[in-house]
């Protein structure tokens, strides 16, 4: 008797919640190994071939179109979806196995009748694989969009505001492997002794300069590395610890974290201030408020309160209260697609209200901040017009306000502006200013 290949039946599962359910993919890939009870080797294949249908489906759609006549229902377009995934973009997976593996998830999800439609398309596209149709260039955007599988807007708003070459080259290493980069907490340990205990697991990493204890790994669960539960380190990528940075907490200040959750610019504040002072942490919703308050224990860290406070909210007491004001502000998070490729297809016109809820806040946060203090703005996004334009804007309505120049290891502001990007800066697509407030202001 032929054994399930549950691995494909959970990456099938977990692609159907993100379509039906909005579900964020690694929660949906997450849940899906647990219900699925996979092991390692099965778990790393669900989560490839899930990631990769999202990073891809534009141009498997594309593929899949030019052999079949008639639009499949949705679950079925996702077992034609996984099915070229794995023929066109796993070299190491057999075309016949990868056909029949994708006419036994139609037995396995209880639709057999799509068994033959689904044999017949994915045999015609194995046969096919050396020359597949091309994709039409005359728009180079619908190209780029059809061939990195990202909303044509996307395309033609990177390509205005940059050139076509720098969409392709920011699209591609949209989908390329993220890996997973870390901070050592350096309240518990020195940062090469916690590269001495990587060594000695085998684990490779990445170092950093100017950026001590920034560690990048290629991959792996990250409550299974050493020091997890003993909170020696926590998640966060280098262009966010590179703002933090910028903004310079020292021992002794009061800071505000306006828009904290999941808390990781709060916990690389409490890091640099050695412990001593005060942070307090805020976001709109309780239960992430729990989860800043459980990382913030697990890595020690004894100046953090919470809060539960929109950021736009009048505080009158606060006022002149803060030595730095920290505000990564709600964004449309197109600079983070390659680790939550489903952020891609939020559309032009959803994001459209975006500026108008980051300037309030930016408002309200100026006047918190005390003459000589420091406030930073920051979003995990590349549109101009939440980056930019927006530091642009906040400084005519806010004359007390002028940019600082920063430098973090290697990398230099520009007219205190610093805009990161995946492939130049090999993060994500981030942007930070720093704003200092004048003593007379």
């Amino acid at each position: 008797m032929k054994k399930r290949n549950t691995a494909r039946e959970a990456a099938l599962t977990a692609l159907s919640r993100c379509r039906r359910d909005g579900a964020w993919s690694a929660q949906a890939i997450d849940a899906a190994i647990r219900e699925y009870h996979l092991d390692p080797r099965d778990a790393a294949l669900t989560s490839r071939l899930c990631l990769g249908v999202l990073q891809n489906t534009s141009l498997l759609d594309y593929y899949l179109a030019q052999f079949c006549q008639r639009k499949p229902e949705p679950k079925v377009q996702d077992i034609l979806r996984l099915g070229a995934y794995q023929l066109l973009m796993m070299d190491k997976i057999p075309g016949r196995a990868a056909v029949n593996e994708s006419v036994d998830l139609c037995r396995a999800m209880g639709n057999e009748r799509a068994g033959g439609l689904v044999n017949a398309v994915l045999r015609r596209i194995s046969e096919n694989r050396a020359h597949l149709p091309e994709i039409p260039r005359p728009d180079i955007a619908q190209y780029l969009a059809i061939r990195y599988s990202h909303p044509k807007w996307l395309a033609e708003r990177i390509i205005r505001e940059h050139d076509a070459a720098f969409a392709e080259a920011f699209f591609a290493a949209n989908n390329r492997p993220q890996g997973l980069t870390i901070q050592v907490n350096t309240l518990k340990i020195d940062p090469e002794e916690y590269q001495r205990t990587l060594d000695r697991k085998e684990i490779a990493y990445e170092t950093f300069p100017g950026i001590p204890g920034c560690l990048h790994l290629q991959g792996g669960t990250v409550s299974d590395l050493p020091g997890y539960e003993e909170g020696l380190f926590f998640v966060q990528d280098r262009a966010a610890r590179s703002a933090v940075l910028a903004a310079g907490p020292r021992p002794g200040m009061r800071v505000l974290d306006t828009c904290a959750a999941p808390g990781g610019k709060s916990f690389a504040a409490a890091m640099e201030m050695k412990n001593e002072g005060t942070i307090l942490s805020c976001d709109l919703h309780e239960k992430k408020l729990r989860l800043i308050d459980a990382g913030a224990e697990r890595l020690g860290i004894g100046i953090l309160e919470t809060m539960a406070r929109d950021a736009r909210e009048e505080k009158p007491d606060w006022i002149g209260a803060f030595d730095l004001v920290m505000t990564d502000v709600p964004c449309s998070g197109l600079g983070v697609i390659g680790k939550r490729p489903e952020i891609r297809w939020k559309s032009e016109e959803e994001l459209s209200a975006l500026p108008d809820i980051q300037a309030a806040i930016m408002d309200r946060a100026a006047s918190f901040v005390r003459p000589g203090g420091v406030l930073l703005y920051s979003t995990c996004t590349v549109l101009d017009a939440e980056n930019g334009e927006q530091i642009h804007r906040f400084l005519a309505r806010h004359p007390e306000y002028q940019a600082e120049e920063f430098q973090v290891g290697d990398w230099e502001s520009r007219d205190g502006m610093l805009a990161f990007w995946p492939h130049i800066h090999g993060t994500d697509g981030f942007f930070a200013a720093k704003l200092r407030r004048k003593q007379d202001g």
